[in-house]
């Protein structure tokens, strides 16, 4: 295997120093179950980024649940009718980190109220006029097109300008920006940065495409408790985690996530998606097993 060991983090945007919704878990890729990485009073995003920065063991896949960057394709920008012309993701995440330098733990809230880019957004209280491109079939806003990969692949991805609800992604996914703006030059990212002969590098993951080649559907993706997630993991092709009763999903999510990134990190198809181009590596970037 070209990695030692598969670290997926379940990532959160919410306001706060310490974030119930990041879990950790890490699996061996000698095998066994993949196991929860705790640091016992709840991570926070400036612990992932120091982790992530210094203290990463050698050869590892890290898979973000996040958006690395916002769409581009559809509307030819990231805020098209706008001044503000950037043209590739590390220009995005310097604009994101540039606004919100001020603001700690890696917040966002400073971007999406920003009066340049706020409507762009769907909030709580309005849908920007720039929500959606004129001609989006559907209400969840402006996609990627590693989003459209993932539909056809039977998910139900949301738009990272989506701020709304338990589909949510926009502000997780700029938190997750500024912590990428941080680590370069120590980390690279796929597809944006080329993947080296060896060491670590960060991919874009999506939970729920983990869970769905693990055999649960769209509706059951969130799982609960050890017996379903064992079930999972059998699936998967990885020895259960002793343990039973309940579990929250954040949890589950890494773990059955760390577990996927082992079985499926050695397919060639998951590097060299079909509708993967060097325009759209650079600017929109990809989720890694999205084919």
């Amino acid at each position: 295997m070209r990695f030692a060991q598969f670290l997926a983090i379940d990532w959160s945007g919410a306001k706060g120093a310490r974030q119930k919704g990041i879990a950790m878990a890490l699996a061996n890729a000698k095998g066994g179950p993949p196991v929860l990485v705790d640091p016992g009073r709840g991570w926070s995003r400036m612990d992932v980024l120091t982790l992530l920065g210094e203290d990463l063991p050698d050869n590892t896949l890290v898979g973000l649940d996040l958006g690395i960057a916002l769409p581009y394709v559809d509307c030819g920008a990231y805020f098209p009718r706008n001044d503000v012309l950037l043209s590739n993701a590390q220009a995005l995440w310097a604009l994101v980190e540039d606004i919100c330098a001020d603001e700690p733990n890696l917040g966002a809230n400073g971007f999406v109220a920003h009066p340049t880019y706020r409507s762009y957004f769907r909030d709580g209280t309005e849908t920007g006029q720039h929500f959606r491109c004129d001609d989006a079939a559907h209400g969840r806003g402006r996609f990627r097109v590693t989003e459209h990969a993932q539909a056809g692949m039977g998910c139900k991805p949301y738009s990272n300008f989506n701020l709304v609800g338990a589909a949510q992604v926009g502000k997780s996914s700029l938190t997750g920006m500024r912590m990428l703006h941080r680590l370069r030059g120590k980390l690279p990212v796929w597809p944006i940065d080329p993947v080296p002969g060896r060491g670590s590098v960060i991919v874009e993951i999506y939970t729920s495409l983990a869970a769905s080649e693990a055999g649960r559907s769209v509706a059951r993706a969130k799982i609960r408790s050890y017996e379903e997630l064992n079930l999972a993991l059998a699936r998967l092709g990885s020895p259960p985690v002793k343990r039973d009763g309940a579990i929250d999903d954040h949890a589950s999510d890494a773990l059955l996530a760390a577990a996927w990134l082992r079985e499926v990190a050695d397919d060639p198809r998951r590097w060299n998606p079909r509708n993967l181009t060097s325009e759209i590596a650079k600017t929109e970037g990809w989720t890694f097993g999205a084919l």
